[in-house]
């Protein structure tokens, strides 16, 4: 490793005496990024709807300024697909299919920045489109590709003014990280992480000027929507985030998350962001090293609260793999057997990862992934939830049913039933799970309640929670999938209530569950 360190030397050295004059941006990253957007695309109909997917189409027509669990901007791209392509799975992943290619060009960009030459920028685009996260991330339409595209673009931001000295920059910076934050509130505490350490280190006599606070106004102003909805709802971001951090932080999670990080991008590709962080810390450049300090202080801080969540960290290795691709690049290319060996590295390692983050596989062999990655267990079995529920609801006598509501444990139930039983004569299902329980009770007088509840891991001793509130509860149906695959839902029931100790309407508050 002692040549590799070296060459880390060497890149930053190159970088600086680039100064204001860069290379030309490499075409050959935009074929990269086509390359994963039409990967992408080809696989986006295969399976059916991720849970969150489900449930960010529900959120999509219940449109407001925030939700307790996400800001605006994700559901808004939802009921945009919805309007262009209707309930259509590759209609709603064609957004996160685009946020993971421009994340590849913001990948070859950064290294641009760094003072990298076109082999250089080619292998950042190439280390970034094969980076688990990305692409596992982006077949699902939740936050997390948009996510990664902003965390990446603020840091590309970063790296800019700290070349160039312009401060100008930091305008760009508050916008990205306040549009950021209206997909993934985890941009809006890099961004605060980021200000911190410019405004506590040497970057400070440099770097800070009006600019940078006119920057900051920025971000808060486009995140004001998300905090007034919040502060008229019982700032449920902050329950939420408790909730969280008691099911994945914790000492028991410290090693879960410094593990995970190695998962980041692709495990041939371990050693450029290894020497990122060193190119950065050694680059002499005070703003450059404003991002490893920022990446220590968030790697502790999720290591500690949130460290089963290991992909918290994820966008800023996109900054990461450019820095060591400038940083290695010298070192690789005079040493070709290396450089072969890191190709081949990464193929048969992306190909490996992808069978697990991507529905490559037919539907009944992917039970073995589900314990490195749900994504795409979670994708099985809704259609065969829903035709479930409307047996017995049609099982219920027309007196019965005219009286009676829809009520599911989780939000990916209520959403499957709401999207894809919609138009089979089943109701509008209500759930008490995250922002679905402010939505209301449905039929606060019903007498009966089909309630909808996953297996026993998810949701233990449920039918002895629903006696609680009725006298009788029967199962009516087991949850099951055709391909045995043993995720939420595998093993769930089906249950009929009757008999209620107390009003629906006045039963509700106290069903409420943020997790």
């Amino acid at each position: 490793m002692t040549d590799a360190t070296d060459a880390t030397d060497v890149g930053w050295r190159a970088g600086r005496e680039v100064g204001g004059a860069i290379a030309p941006l490499d075409r050959r990253v935009f074929a990269v990024a086509v390359v994963v957007l039409a990967v992408l695309m080809v696989l986006s109909p295969r399976y059916g709807f991720h849970i969150d997917e489900l449930y960010f189409l529900d959120c999509a027509r219940h449109l407001q300024a925030s939700y307790v669990d996400q800001p605006a901007l994700a559901p808004l791209l939802a009921r945009v697909s919805l309007s262009l392509f209707g309930v259509s799975e590759a209609g709603l992943r064609l957004w996160p299919a685009l946020a993971a290619a421009g994340t590849v060009v913001v990948g070859g960009m950064t290294a641009r920045e760094f003072g990298g030459a076109r082999r250089a920028q080619l292998l950042a685009a190439v280390a970034t489109a094969t980076m688990p996260l990305l692409l596992g991330g982006a077949h699902v339409a939740n936050t997390t590709s948009y996510e990664v595209l902003a965390w990446a673009a603020i840091a590309l931001m970063v790296v800019r003014i700290g070349r160039t000295g312009d401060t100008r920059w930091w305008l760009a910076t508050g916008a990205l990280v306040g549009i950021g934050a209206a997909f993934n509130h985890l941009a809006a505490i890099f961004g605060v992480a980021l200000l911190a350490a410019v405004l506590l280190g040497p970057a400070r006599q440099t770097a800070v000027d009006r600019r940078l606070l006119a920057g900051a106004a920025i971000a808060v102003l486009l995140v004001l929507p998300d905090l007034w909805w919040q502060s008229r709802h019982g700032w449920a971001m902050f329950e939420m985030t408790r909730a969280l951090n008691a099911k994945n932080g914790g000492p028991g999670n410290i090693l879960t998350w410094i593990v995970g990080q190695f998962g980041m991008a692709c495990l041939a590709m371990t050693v450029l962001w290894v020497a990122g962080l060193r190119f950065l810390w050694r680059s002499g450049r005070p703003l450059w090293r404003c991002l490893v300090t920022a990446y220590a202080a968030l790697f502790v801080l999720f290591a500690v609260t949130t460290g089963a969540q290991v992909y918290y960290l994820g966008g800023l290795y996109v900054c990461l793999l450019a820095a060591g691709a400038v940083g290695l690049d010298e070192w690789l290319h005079s040493r070709p057997d290396q450089l072969r060996g890191l190709m081949v590295g990464t193929a048969v390692s992306t190909a490996l990862l992808a069978v697990i983050v991507l529905p490559v596989l037919p539907p009944s062999d992917v039970a073995w992934t589900y314990g490195i990655n749900s994504n795409s267990g979670e994708s099985l079995g809704w259609p065969q939830l829903v035709g479930t529920v409307r047996q017995v609801w049609t099982g219920l006598p027309p007196g019965q049913r005219a009286n009676a509501v829809i009520f599911t444990a989780d939000y990916g139930e209520a959403g499957a039933i709401n999207e894809l039983g919609r138009g089979t004569g089943l109701p509008t299902a209500v759930s008490a799970h995250n922002t679905d329980w402010w939505w209301g009770a449905g039929n606060p007088d019903a007498t009966t309640v089909v309630a909808v509840a996953p297996g026993p891991d998810h949701a233990p001793e449920y039918a002895a929670h629903l006696r609680q509130y009725f006298r009788h509860v029967r199962v009516a149906a087991t949850l099951s999938n055709p391909y045995g695959v043993h995720n939420v839902e595998w093993g769930g029931h089906v249950y009929v209530c009757t008999g209620p100790r107390r009003p629906w309407g006045e039963t509700w508050p106290e069903l409420r569950n943020y997790a």
